[in-house]
């Protein structure tokens, strides 16, 4: 068998047995993507899939094992070639990213702009998607998963804090609640309708918990992932936004409203989840050290290594962090 045996085998099964995608990801073609499989079918003795026609239909029992092993294998060999790399200090490679829709649009253009300076060779690939799913991204392949939590650190892999960021409220400059030189009170937002991020749909999402502390149920109007979506619909009149302190732009001033948000909505942390037994190339480190400047490479090899104790460096504020950037 060969690693481009197995890296096909896995291509199929994060594909979801769909050949032709399998052969887009790895630049394959579907003939030869399904040659190289039949091949390490009759090397092994089994088949890896069970087949209806000429789909495959499932993973056979012994597919899983092996399927699994043969990521451990990939794994291993892509930690060969990034340490090489890094020992050569090659600044040419591929990054790719998970993270959410508003940490793409309004956290990394910066960061990965300084990147770019530092590293002109490399190409970055960026993937947004929700909370859940970018970190699903790490088994994929990601590098990292950038997500944000209000409570502990996720799991998934090695998770160091980045900055910490607050909710606000949105509204459009004719509403009533932008006449108020407070934040709205829980009790005042409870009697609008709201627009937030799907997650508030959850029942253990963080913004619902404070509206059941305190006896209220919030009425959830419209929900997206996209930040930019939900000031759209707040300009649509759908209802009063909350949203990512990050999302708000100078210009949104000109039609809508920014007010803080209540102090019961809990503070987040917006985390970096590197995958664990993985060697990070030296650009996937400098990606993180841009974004929070409070980090340490050597202390990000040390807690991949399992060596770091701890703790991390407390993560700043994200606005204090944008004025110290310049941005």
């Amino acid at each position: 068998m060969t690693l481009t045996q197995l890296r096909y085998l896995v291509a199929i099964a994060d594909s979801g047995l769909n050949i032709t995608l399998a052969a887009e990801r790895v630049h394959a073609t579907q003939p030869g993507l399904s040659k190289q499989l039949k091949q390490l079918e009759d090397e092994l003795g089994f088949p890896l899939f069970a087949r209806k026609g000429r789909s495959l239909e499932s993973v056979t029992p012994p597919g899983v094992e092996v399927i699994a092993r043969a990521r451990l294998v990939l794994n291993e060999a892509n930690n060969i070639r990034a340490l090489a790399a890094n020992l050569r200090r090659e600044s040419v490679g591929e990054l790719f990213l998970s993270t959410t829709h508003t940490q793409a649009r309004y956290v990394l253009p910066g960061a990965i702009a300084r990147l770019k300076r530092a590293y002109p060779d490399v190409s970055v690939h960026l993937t947004p998607t929700g909370e859940g799913e970018a970190l699903d991204e790490l088994g994929k392949g990601a590098d990292v998963a950038l997500v944000s939590s209000s409570g502990q650190a996720p799991g998934g892999g090695i998770a160091v804090p980045l900055f910490r960021w607050q909710r606000v409220v949105l509204v459009q400059n004719s509403h009533h609640l932008a006449r108020l030189a407070r934040a709205p009170t829980l009790a005042e937002l409870a009697d609008e309708p709201l627009v937030s991020y799907e997650s508030s749909l959850k029942p253990e999402s963080s913004l619902r918990q404070a509206f059941a502390q305190a006896g209220l149920t919030p009425r959830i109007a419209f929900t997206a992932r996209d930040a930019d979506l939900i000031k759209t619909y707040v300009r649509a009149g759908l209802g009063v936004g909350i949203l990512a302190e990050m999302a708000i732009l100078p210009e949104d001033g000109a039609d809508l409203a920014t007010l803080p948000g209540d102090p019961h909505f809990s503070n987040c942390v917006a985390w970096a989840i590197l995958p664990r037994e993985r060697v990070p190339r030296d650009y996937t480190l400098g990606l993180l050290t841009t974004l929070a400047p409070q980090l340490d490479r050597r202390d990000l090899r040390r807690a991949l290594e399992g060596t770091f104790e701890g703790p991390w460096p407390a993560a700043p504020d994200w606005r204090a962090l944008v004025a110290s950037q310049g941005e």
